[in-house]
């Protein structure tokens, strides 16, 4: 019996592609905002880290974000350039160093408050649909990391 050879399925049916279409159009609706914040997408993904906590290692906020910390650094020093935090070596370990939050850095929090308005406005969506969307989302994200061991969730 001739087993038959099928080819990749369709790419709109595939849920990786559905998840990065969906990650790109929510970056085009925040992009508005985010200029005018001055901002790039992976540059407000980082200040929010820092809002959560502030004053963490690179390797702490890499992890977070699932990067690596030589992709991270150069978003960092952008972000310095541009007063929004400061880098600064531990002074217990010359290796790592600190990134922390400027008082522009810090005041730019409220500013960003509207984004998730603008999502939920082009969305459609109520905000209790798209925290479902979310928890699923992450629970898709946190079961494949976990099969993989290719990230710690610990910063998720």
């Amino acid at each position: 019996m001739k087993t038959q050879t099928r080819g990749p399925v369709p790419l709109e049916q595939q849920l990786c592609y559905s998840i990065h279409s969906a990650s790109m159009a929510i970056q085009r609706a925040y992009k508005p905002l985010l200029d005018e914040l001055g901002l790039t997408y992976p540059q407000y993904l980082v200040l929010n880290v820092l809002w959560r906590e502030d004053a963490q290692s690179v390797g702490s906020i890499a992890d977070q974000l699932a990067l690596e910390s030589s992709t991270l650094t150069p978003l960092l020093k952008r972000l310095e350039a541009a007063g929004l935090v400061s880098r600064l070596r531990n002074p217990d370990n010359e290796r790592q160093v600190v990134i922390s939050l400027t008082a522009s850095g810090g005041a730019l929090k409220s500013k960003a408050g509207c984004l998730g308005d603008a999502l939920l406005q082009a969305s459609g969506q109520t905000p209790e649909a798209l925290g479902v969307l979310n928890n699923e989302v992450r629970r898709l994200r946190d079961a494949i990391y976990a099969s993989t061991g290719d990230w710690n969730l610990s910063g998720a």
